[in-house]
């Protein structure tokens, strides 16, 4: 991303963008590092200061490449007011751009940290040589090493300890291990974090992951790491040692659809039957299909250039995974608006038992569909990378129902029988999604009722509130400026009571906020209920 646009920085640019990514069906954001690298130009990777969030004039800047502490706070805002939740990329296996050199076995080498623009500001650890394992900073890009890596290289020597910078030790290193600890915590409070996404896990030692895990993802927080193994056994693997602490990035599934991209046509399309860790492991994979690292050249440089639109079509209609879409996809490809009307198909019709069609699939098409549930009706999906349009016959769950493309990329409608079958047609090249006529309703409510919310909080000092906020225009419709302040006669517990309407899901949270506007969330999910009744009362405590 630029460091600026005519829209402003890009902490900026995000916040103005959280209601269209809100109507787009997106529910969370994953934020590249937030803290300084080397220079405003570093993306994040290159850490120098992972508390230093555009807050402190270091390496001759104030202001991260994405913008300032507060235009990041003011984004967060926003995003949370969307009722979006807020992931932040975590990288923890090494450092860069120290500030001084330190003599190491007969080479100079900088690994000294001492942070001069933010001296003992949130934390007085500092770094040097004796905290890391080894420095990239010999000749021809190669390695200075003074310890053991934290660990044997594994998967035939697909995972290994030194990646770059300087590395991070973390095996037999409990100073490091608790303040990088210490850091997950403070992040998470700063930024008012719903998950993290973990970079280069396999580069870490793994049973640090897991012990940072169990310390810093608490109340329900979402976790992804990138474990970056292209053989889905070696993933698997991953997910064992990792004990289900973490999702995982479908690495092998993303393989699959830049196969799909390179046969530009000619690609068996029946590969995609059952793929990758997203149906060997549904619960702990998220899906993707380009990202930052696919999309530049590098090391990990595999774009999906051809048939994108096919690879999206199958992650987001799908029973399993969690999936993820790539920003610049979104805006910069122009490929936004196929991907929103996905995602409302998604939250539409996405539900319900999924079928694959082993004896209908063939060379140029493959066909998915879900069956639906008692509210919504299901959808059959079918993809064709060859280059005539294709008709497939298929008997579906849907039985003597009329069904229409909700992608509009065909017209017309396809009507069954008795038995649920219907001749459906796709496109050259392209991707149909046929839904089922008929819409349900529910009759809006028009009875009240009053809920009395009581939270337990005592973390605010004079001139701090602490105010409910929520979903709908009762509580805000996640605007912080009209969140509902309560009561603190009663301190530590916050009382008000609210006329909701009755039969309507809710999701809130609590805030706290000052006169100048600074807004804290509370951490976790978003609270969620219905109110019923004449009157409820919901007794909290802040998470």
């Amino acid at each position: 991303m630029p460091i600026s646009s005519t829209q402003g920085t890009w902490w900026q640019v995000l916040g103005s963008r959280a209601a269209e990514l809100k109507a787009a069906g997106i529910t969370a954001l994953w934020l590249p590092p937030a803290y300084k690298g080397g220079s405003q130009s570093d993306v994040g990777y290159g850490v120098y200061d992972r508390y230093d969030l555009g807050e402190f004039n270091q390496k001759g800047t104030v202001a991260t490449r994405y913008g300032t502490l507060g235009q990041l706070q003011t984004a967060i805002g926003a995003m949370k007011g969307q009722g979006l939740q807020v992931y932040e990329d975590m990288v923890m296996n090494h450092m860069t751009w120290a500030d001084a050199q330190e003599n190491v076995n007969g080479n100079l080498v900088y690994t000294k940290f001492n942070f001069p623009g933010r001296g003992n500001t949130y934390s007085s650890y500092k770094w040097t040589f004796n905290n890391f394992t080894g420095t990239q900073q010999a000749p021809n890009n190669g390695w200075y090493q003074w310890k053991s890596w934290d660990f044997q290289p594994y998967a035939n020597n697909d995972a290994y300890d030194n990646l770059l910078g300087s590395e991070i030790q973390y095996n037999n290193n409990a100073a490091n291990q608790t303040e990088t600890i210490n850091w997950g915590n403070w992040i998470t409070t700063k930024m008012s974090l719903d998950g993290y996404r973990l970079d280069a896990t396999k580069h870490i030692y793994t049973p640090y992951v897991n012990q940072w895990l169990d310390a810093v993802k608490t109340n329900g927080r979402f976790a992804v790491s990138e474990a970056w193994f292209r053989n889905l056994q070696d993933l698997k693997n991953y997910a064992a040692a990792t004990g289900g602490r973490t999702s995982l990035f479908d690495v092998p599934l993303h393989y699959t659809f830049q196969d799909m991209s390179n046969g530009n046509g000619a690609w068996d399309m029946r590969g995609l039957q059952f793929a990758g860790f997203t149906e060997s492991n549904p619960t702990l994979s998220v899906s993707f299909v380009d990202n930052h690292d696919t999309d530049h050249p590098g090391a990990l440089y595999s774009p999906v250039t051809n048939l994108k639109m096919l690879a999206y079509a199958y992650i987001l209609t799908r029973a399993n995974g969690y999936p993820c879409v790539f920003y610049k996809d979104y805006y910069n490809y122009g490929l936004g608006n196929q991907i929103k009307t996905l995602n409302g198909i998604r939250q539409a019709n996405a539900y319900g038992a999924a079928a694959e069609y082993t004896s209908i699939n063939d060379a140029d098409v493959y066909v998915y569909s879900r069956a639906g549930d008692a509210t919504h009706k299901g959808l059959l999906m079918l993809l064709n990378d060859g280059s005539t349009a294709r008709t497939k016959t298929v008997t579906t769950p849907f039985k003597n129902a009329t069904l229409t493309d909700k992608t509009g990329n065909r017209t017309g409608t396809v009507t069954t029988d008795a038995n649920g079958t219907g001749n459906f047609p796709v496109n050259a090249r392209s991707y149909s999604v046929w839904v089922p006529g008929g819409t349900v309703t529910t009759p809006p409510s028009t009875t009240t009722t009053a809920v009395s919310f009581n939270v337990t909080y005592s973390g605010t000092v004079s001139g701090q509130d602490v105010y409910v906020l929520g979903s709908t225009a009762q509580l805000g419709a996640w605007n912080t400026a009209n969140a509902i302040k309560l009561s603190g006669a009663t301190y530590p517990v916050w009382k008000g009571t609210i006329n909701l309407t009755s039969g309507t899901s809710v999701q809130y949270k609590y805030i706290r906020k000052d006169a100048a506007g600074n807004v804290l969330y509370e951490g976790g999910a978003n609270r969620t209920f219905t109110p019923t009744g004449t009157s409820q009362t919901r007794t909290e405590t802040w998470q």
